[in-house]
């Protein structure tokens, strides 16, 4: 039974031993050591192997990137092959074959030792997927220290196995046993010069794996692989560039500015856009520039980190893309107000300027508020601490601020009351003149001596406010005509006929006859029952009647309406109105009274009377 067994485990042994293959890669790095430690090789041999072992490295990088997912999930563990040596061990160790237990038992450490490499290569691909580089070299740092602590472990007590190196003999079991001894001092050196190339390669593994996500590691691996690559590569590589990232850099550029481009053509086409994507692009042209240039400079520095972001950096960027979308949104916005506030000018809409300048500026604000949060926040400034802050301390700064809020309503009150709008001629307070501008806190007034004047908008709540433009059709004419008390009755009657004939005639004097069709439509004369003419500024009145006998003229009283509201039209009105007058009063031999003083002499009487 025991020379049964005996030759069933020599058999078996020297089977799995020819058999035995850690992998293509392992196998010929063993190869290459053998080669290196070789006594009799020369120094330009040595530097050879050197190279080759470099370039074996590096293919083995760029296999294992291109089929990351393999590497992962085909773990090699040699499980199966070390419980299968640990039965034969005890066998041996049963017959005494020192040799054989001393062969397997190194097979078995060799084994280990693949298994704690396959396993750190796993978790460090794993690792790969970190979010920046610093994280992936901190795994990297604690997967390669565990696998030191693992080799120790393994090479433990292993210096007896130097004893089984010097010794003689043509023992094939021996001479497997020494085999065994020199592949295992060999995969320690493997281990460690395999720790070494992955920190060598580390940024380039980072690097290969960003391609690996999108789908563009066999392009980069062979881009890399051409022999005028690595000849520019091994120029670029002391200023920490690579031909692949130069390539990819102008490809992003290209990029952006084709999608810019792309982007620009499809707005200006566009049927919803159409009518102020040309004015949009005009004004945010310069903006967009900007950004694009600071999207590339961003994307270099990127792909030079070897696709890692810069923490400060990264919040330098993200605060200049914060002020510079918020300044084309801010352009965009306004753009669009004033291409509708003309629209709306020039259809003559009922809708107020005013409201909408106002409400534009609320927009502009809150853009402003929603930029500076978006700066502090990557800035690094805590939000919820800011707007607690801003909630608690909302109490005194609204008390310190109530003039400003105030003004607020104030010109909410100015916009929704309808009072005045911008161009009208006002007067408030003993100030008069053009409303220029409504403001959020003030509106602003031109006066007629041309000095600029700004008045709280609050103030319009507890003032009255005088509206010279909110009238339709008539301005008013009125005058009084002094006539010696020496003119005859007959004659001053007849003057006042004419003159009321004459304005009644007048095509520039509003009368009864008068037609005006309302542009507004409003229904407050029904809603409200008030008067229409009242409500637009509608004037017809045409009065001209003997007044007063004042102290030294007979007053005739001239009352009426100019058609026209505007001040020139009104002055060269009244002006032909007064001509006309003079004219009738010729004709009638009136003469206008002025001030004058009798003195009766009563000396003079009592002798004339006498």
């Amino acid at each position: 039974m025991k020379k049964i067994s005996f030759l069933f485990l020599i058999v078996f042994t020297l089977t799995a031993h020819a058999s035995v293959k850690y992998s293509e890669f392992i196998d010929n790095q063993i190869q290459l050591l053998y080669k290196m430690n070789d006594a009799n090789i020369s120094q330009e041999e040595a530097s050879e192997l050197l190279k080759e072992q470099e370039n074996m490295y590096e293919d083995a990088l760029y296999r294992l990137m291109a089929d990351k997912s393999y590497y992962i999930n085909d773990l090699k563990d040699f499980s199966s092959k070390i419980f299968s040596l640990k039965k034969i061990i005890s066998i041996n160790k049963r017959e005494a074959n020192s040799y054989a237990v001393i062969r397997d038992e190194v097979q078995i450490k060799s084994y280990l030792i693949m298994r704690d490499i396959n396993n750190m290569i796993k978790n460090i691909l794993i690792a790969l997927d970190s979010k920046n580089i610093k994280t992936f070299e901190s795994k990297l740092n604690q997967l390669t220290a565990q696998n030191q602590k693992q080799l120790n472990r393994v090479v433990k007590n292993s210096n007896k196995y130097a004893k089984i190196l010097a010794l003689q003999g043509s023992s094939k079991v021996l001479q497997a046993a020494q085999n065994n001894i020199k592949e295992f001092y060999t995969l320690q050196s493997i281990n460690n010069d395999m720790i070494t190339h992955l920190y060598k390669f580390k940024n380039k593994m980072y690097r290969l794996n960003i391609f690996s996500k999108y789908h563009l590691i066999k392009l980069a691996i062979y881009i890399n692989s051409l022999d005028i690559v690595q000849i520019f590569d091994s120029v670029l590589d002391s200023f920490g560039l690579s031909v692949i990232k130069l390539i990819i850099i102008f490809a992003l550029i290209f990029f952006v500015y084709l999608f810019y481009m792309v982007l620009e053509k499809y707005l200006l086409k566009s049927d919803f856009l159409n009518e102020y994507a040309e004015d949009i692009l005009l004004r945010t042209r310069k903006s967009i520039k900007l950004l694009i240039v600071v999207i590339n400079t961003n994307m270099m520095i990127y792909i030079y980190n070897d696709f890692n972001s810069i923490e400060f950096i990264l919040r330098f960027f993200n605060i200049i893309y914060t002020m510079i979308i918020a300044y084309i949104i801010y352009i965009i916005i306004n753009t669009i107000v004033v291409l509708n506030l003309k629209k709306f000018e020039k259809d003559k809409t009922t809708i107020k300027g005013e409201l909408i300048n106002v409400g534009i500026k609320i927009i502009n604000f809150f853009i402003f508020i929603i930029g500076l949060l978006f700066t502090l926040y990557f800035a690094g400034v805590d939000l919820t601490a800011v707007l607690s802050g801003l909630g608690i301390g909302g109490f005194a700064v609204a008390f310190a601020a109530k003039d400003t809020i105030s003004n607020f309503f104030g010109t909410l009150s100015i916009l929704f009351s309808d009072v005045f709008s911008q161009g009208d001629w006002i007067e408030i307070d003993g100030r008069e003149g053009t409303v220029i501008e409504i403001g959020l806190r003030v509106t602003t007034i031109r006066t007629f001596d041309n000095a600029l004047i700004a008045i709280p908008n609050g103030t319009f709540a507890s003032k009255n406010i005088k509206n010279w433009n909110r009238r339709k059709l008539g301005r008013r004419i009125k005058m009084k005509l002094g006539v010696k008390y020496d003119s005859k009755r007959k004659s001053i009657k007849k003057a006042i006929e004419e003159i009321r004939e004459m304005l009644k005639n007048h095509p520039d004097i509003a009368t009864k006859e008068t037609k005006y069709e309302g542009v507004t439509d409003r229904r407050w004369h029904i809603e409200k029952l008030v008067s229409k003419d009242d409500l637009e500024g509608i004037k017809r009145i045409l009065l001209v009647y003997l007044d007063e006998f004042s102290d030294s003229s007979i007053n005739i009283l001239v009352y009426c309406f100019s058609k026209s509201v505007m001040w020139e039209d009104w002055l060269r009105t009244k002006q032909d109105v007064m001509d006309k007058i003079m004219e009738i009063f010729e004709r009638n031999n009136l003469e206008f009274a002025f001030p004058s003083l009798s003195i009766y002499d009563e000396t003079q009487r009592v002798e004339d009377i006498s």
